[in-house]
């Protein structure tokens, strides 16, 4: 049981120094107890030693908090994001990117030491004529930051998971907000982040525990420094970065309320930051405007945050994969997709190459590969194989399985004819699998809602595209029904008939129930590939 210090406390300070864990924090005129990191001296002293030598007896064993924790004089946050309930607009440059790839993939990555022994990780940008590197500091400093030594850094990366590649996305979506965000702040209070991440639903946590985890999440990217060097791109002259924090934390507020004794209990948290010197070359709207600066930015979904949180300890690869997409796609999901490269992005370049050279830890990690491309699936990113680089017979089950009729008697029919089949479902996959994968490609994935930017000016960007590539067809009353006793008249199977149309089987199946509309274009193709008459 950890203690609490009581409002008898005169603020000697005489507890501090004697305190293993660094659990007494100063806190306004006060003193604190942190409950989540004091643990009574055990196997270090008989007794705690604030309470051994206090001249007061002020410290003393911390009771349970009872009731609702009240509301508390705060400062007041930032606007809500996702005012719409589904996405909001957050800068997506390089750098951002960058980020969350370290903070998602942190010890996949080739990291380095260099010469004064720090740890560092770079990579080639601006069509390799820069280059950007990160290494790691501690988030609140007010002089110039300092890289943590190697040995250090390592530690800390060991410690981190992906939910703070989320608390990167929430900045920099605050971020987008302000006219100049390398000179403005926002605040962020952790009600706000248990919403954004959908922590309320995790019951198994108490108040304390999850105030703890938010305020180290916070943290996390904030621990993050730049170094950049940009050469000229055009209008938009070349510059340079040096130990310049990603995020800076200027200030975390603690909010408490004292019980009956006087003890406090942590019921609240506010966090005040700002974007780094970064912004100032990425995120410039007014020199945008001029030709001197970038702005960039995307559309940053509230159910990729929710997803990530509720799937990085079981799918980490595919929590990975998903936040790589989420910038990938800024580029136009038809980019094609190599599956070494989605490999190298949820499992890193280590353990792929071991999986290459090592029978068993290959198929390890086809099992885990296709595990996470299921539950990106289930999740909304619906991945379209490539049919000639990825045939049915390399594809996982669980892409074989959708064609499965949830009818019994259909479902014994569907079984039966498999199993007259040459080729069987649960036929043992290709020897060469391994290597038919090494070259195979993924079309795209299919996006959910949200992941579109939303924009008045990208739409009307993407209607004036459309309007200069797609020829315009009569509307055609190729029905849903009809496309499916086409497509089974010519006895093929949905799968087949998504493989002939570069399309992925689920949306076959939604376009024969009619859940979703068929665009003039594809509905062409359709015509041609099932050969019928408009």
């Amino acid at each position: 049981m950890a203690h609490a210090i009581t409002s008898r406390c005169n603020q000697c300070g005489d507890c501090l120094p004697h305190c293993p864990s660094d659990a007494i924090q100063p806190e306004g005129n006060g003193f604190w107890i942190n409950p989540m990191v004091c643990n009574d001296c055990q196997d270090q002293a008989d007794e705690p030693r604030c309470a051994s030598v206090c001249p007061i007896d002020s410290p003393m064993p911390l009771r349970a908090k009872k009731g609702r924790c009240k509301t508390t004089t705060r400062t007041f946050p930032s606007p809500n994001l996702f005012a719409n309930g589904k996405s909001n607009p957050f800068a997506s440059a390089i750098v951002v990117w960058e980020a969350c790839n370290v903070l998602a993939q942190r010890q996949s990555l080739p990291w380095q030491i260099n010469a004064d022994g720090k740890l560092y990780y770079e990579r080639q940008v601006n069509g390799g004529r820069g280059t950007i590197a990160f290494r790691l500091s501690q988030p609140l400093t007010s002089e110039l930051p300092i890289p943590l030594d190697s040995e250090t850094a390592q530690t800390e990366l060991a410690r981190w998971d992906a939910r703070a590649a989320c608390l990167h996305l929430i900045y920099a979506a605050h971020a987008i907000s302000l006219e100049q965000p390398w000179q403005q702040e926002f605040v962020i209070s952790d009600r706000q982040i248990e919403d954004y991440l959908g922590l309320g639903k995790r019951k198994d946590l108490s108040k304390l525990a999850k105030l703890t985890l938010i305020k180290d999440l916070v943290q996390q990217p904030c621990k993050l420094l730049l170094d950049i060097n940009w050469l000229r791109q055009g209008r938009i002259p070349g510059f340079s970065l040096e130990h310049s924090r990603l995020w800076h934390l200027l200030e975390i507020q603690h909010h408490f309320q004292e019980d009956d004794l006087g003890c406090k209990h942590l019921t609240g948290l506010t966090f005040r930051i700002k974007a780094g010197a970064w912004s100032k070359y990425f995120l410039n709207r007014q020199a945008a405007r001029e030709g001197t600066a970038f702005y960039q930015y995307g559309s940053l979904p509230k159910s990729l945050l929710w997803t990530v949180t509720s799937l990085w300890q079981q799918h980490e690869g595919a929590s990975r994969m998903m936040l790589w997409l989420l910038f990938k796609t800024k580029m136009g999901n038809e980019k094609r997709l190599t599956i070494p490269t989605l490999m190298r992005i949820a499992y890193g370049e280590s353990r792929v190459v071991q999986a290459s050279m090592h029978r068993e830890e290959r198929k390890r990690l086809l099992r885990t590969f296709e595990s996470d491309l299921e539950a990106l699936n289930h999740y909304g990113l619906k991945p379209v194989f490539d049919s000639t680089t990825y045939p049915p017979e390399i594809q996982p089950l669980w892409v074989k399985l959708a064609d499965l009729p949830d009818d019994a008697e259909a479902a014994l029919e569907f079984w039966t004819n498999d199993g007259s089949s040459e080729n069987r479902l649960t036929d043992a996959a290709p020897r060469n699998k391994w290597h038919q994968l090494m070259q195979a490609r993924l079309l795209c994935f299919e996006l959910p809602e949200g992941w579109e930017i939303s924009s008045p000016q990208s739409a009307k960007k993407r209607l004036q595209k459309s309007k200069r590539k797609e020829p315009i067809h009569p509307q055609s009353t190729f029905s849903g029904q009809q496309i499916a006793a086409a497509r089974k008249k010519l006895q093929l199977s949905q799968r087949n008939l998504a493989n002939h149309i570069g399309k992925s089987q689920s949306w076959v199946r939604d376009i024969e129930s009619g859940r979703l509309q068929v665009s003039s274009k594809d509905q062409q193709l359709l015509l041609k590939v099932l050969g019928v008459s408009p």
